[in-house]
């Protein structure tokens, strides 16, 4: 048997069966169908490999749709930022969010061409009922006392790395990015924090140390006059994987767009810091990884010192995942949830000048039978992931069968199966009094069959390496 010590593992407790809720994008009231577990910790490798077979986290909750049998069914959507270029509509953001930043002007109405915005019920609301049923979960299938004195012991050091990177890297992270769909429209600058505490209302305390850090950027900043204004950094500069720099006779790029010069006098000022948060997600931190390591962020937009805006997004080792964004309706007009997702594949963009592997923008759930999820497709080129192959298909070529059939199988060759199935369940790792086992060993000092059947499905779910490597909690 494997020992604690030895591991750093994910730690997962699986819900059998299948689960119906409301669905929050066609209003059918038990037509939202999905398997799920509660993520009592993960490493954002396992992560990684969960949403690439159609996983998704809402908190610590991981959900993967029944897409064959959902009302509306969720196809996991990922954008290529390298060789991403922005749309007209994309263009008319950027310049509308230039225009009010530098005169205050604000533009009367929507483009009709700007992808819709999806509201707190349309975006999240089959995400609530999730929740709310897992209340309940967690409270019948507690951990054993070895366990929760684990992961106490865990949550404790990850607490101690948490403030050692939140002070190290709050100003090496000035990259000023932001979070990307979907979006919910709230009142956030009168909420706290999540696991922080704080009033959003008021700019974050900082430490002397950052202080002296802030002065030194100015001084610089006033030193090389070409340089970019306070609030608008870019610290991102393009290479030989990302477009040209822009010359006279060109269109002008992503960053050009995102990072223009506002003027002295400019009428207002957007910044953005950005927080480690509470997620299941264990925090890491690699040589060849991004400065600001692995884990779950919190970015805060504040403009003119009041927070608009606060999103949510996953640094894993291939991509950025959009989580949430929540944002002050007032300033709906700026239309946060589209400029904040073209300020994350910009970042995603320049994690890969040092984390070439990390080239991918996740941005959740594309639903083509909900006018309101479509939008999504619009940041091109993008792919889709095949429900049953879990390979990657360039979303022009997915849209065609898409118009006829709510569910399709995007790989086109028949023979084709799921490389990553799990084909060895009994290498499955599982932690049950106090002892981790392969589930060879667990199986038999087992009698009740239903039991067999869950751990089958959720190897099934989870595939073949997050099976061995991944905890399976079984009380």
């Amino acid at each position: 048997m494997a020992s604690w010590a030895a591991l750093s593992p994910s730690i997962v407790e699986y819900f059998e069966g299948e689960d119906f809720y409301r669905c929050g994008y066609c209003k059918n009231e038990s037509g939202s169908r999905s398997n799920g577990m509660w993520a009592h910790s993960m490493t954002v490798q396992d992560y990684q490999d969960l949403i690439d077979r159609g996983w998704r986290r809402s908190g610590k909750y991981v959900y993967k749709p029944v897409m064959n049998q959902t009302c509306c069914p969720q196809y996991t959507i990922r954008c290529r930022p390298l060789q991403f270029q922005p749309s007209k509509s994309h263009k008319k953001v950027l310049k509308k969010m230039l225009k009010f930043l530098a005169k205050g002007e604000i533009s009367k109405g929507n483009c009709e061409d700007e992808p819709m915005e999806p509201t707190v019920e349309d975006a999240v609301s089959s995400d609530f009922g999730l929740i709310n049923k897992l209340d309940i979960h967690c409270d019948l299938k507690t951990l054993n006392d070895d366990l929760k004195k684990s992961l106490e012991s865990e949550e404790k050091k990850k607490a101690k790395r948490e403030e050692s990177n939140e002070i190290t890297h709050s100003q090496d992270m000035e990259e000023k990015l932001g979070s990307g769909e979907p979006s919910c429209s709230v009142k956030v600058h009168t909420a706290p924090q999540p696991g922080r505490g704080a009033d959003l209302s008021k700019p974050p305390c900082r430490k002397a140390k950052e202080i002296r850090k802030e002065r030194k950027r100015l001084k610089l900043m006033q030193q090389n006059p070409a340089g970019e204004r306070e609030g608008f950094q870019a610290q991102c500069q393009p290479s030989s994987s990302l477009p040209p720099k822009t010359k006279s006779n060109q269109p002008k790029s992503l960053e050009d767009l995102i990072f223009e010069s506002l003027p002295e006098n400019a009428s207002h000022k957007l910044e953005f810091t950005r927080f480690l948060c509470s997620s299941p997600l264990e925090i890491e931190n690699s040589p060849n990884g991004p400065d600001c390591g692995y884990g779950s962020f919190h970015q805060q937009y504040w403009l003119d010192g009041k927070i608009i805006a606060v999103g949510v997004i996953d640094i894993l080792p291939y991509c950025v995942s959009s989580v949430y964004l929540y944002y002050d309706p007032d300033y709906s007009f700026l239309s946060l949830g589209v400029y904040s997702a073209l300020r994350e594949i910009a970042f995603t963009r320049q994690l890969h000048e040092k984390t070439p592997q990390l080239s991918y923008y996740y941005m959740g759930f594309y639903i083509h039978s909900c006018p309101k999820m479509k939008y999504k497709g619009q940041y091109r080129p993008s792919d889709l992931l095949c429900p049953e192959t879990y390979v990657w298909v360039p979303i022009e070529q997915c849209l065609p069968s898409l118009e006829k059939s709510k569910y399709c199988r995007f790989n086109q060759d028949p023979e084709a199966v799921d490389e990553g199935r799990s084909k060895e369940p009994d290498r499955l790792q599982v932690f049950y009094k106090k002892a981790i086992m392969p589930y060879g060993v667990y199986k038999q000092q087992q009698r009740d069959p239903s039991e067999a059947a869950a751990v089958l499905q959720y190897a099934r779910l989870v595939g073949q390496a997050c099976s061995e490597r991944m905890l399976l909690f079984r009380n």
